[in-house]
């Protein structure tokens, strides 16, 4: 499950930016997940509060803003919304589809004290 380092990272990321912004605590945290990712959303949500325990974000929501799959048509020459890799052209069938968004994972917002 590589959601648990997904989540130490995040966790990292939250205690350099502590040490460097002076918070104590986490109250939320937005993330972006794209849909071509890879991540599971649901085991990501148990991972974090299991690494998460006795630190800064103990007992902080997550909140995970879900972003579509993006890819580029070569064949029909058009912008292609996708739910997972290998899906055809929704447009031509064609399955040569550039990824252009939906990949992503990053901390978007943080609610702190």
């Amino acid at each position: 499950m590589h959601e648990m380092s997904l989540c130490e990272g995040v966790l990292q990321i939250l205690e350099d930016h502590a040490a460097k912004q002076g918070f104590t605590r986490v109250r939320t945290v937005w993330l972006e997940i794209g849909q071509l990712a890879g991540v599971e959303v649901e085991a990501m949500r148990f991972c974090f509060d299991a690494v998460t325990k006795d630190t800064l974000a103990d007992g902080a929501a997550l909140e995970i803003i879900e972003l579509p799959g993006q890819t580029w048509c070569l064949q029909c020459s058009k912008q292609v919304a996708v739910t997972q890799r290998f899906d055809a052209c929704p447009h031509c069938g064609g399955f040569q589809l550039q990824v252009t968004g939906g990949e992503e994972l990053r901390i978007k917002e943080l609610e702190v004290d």
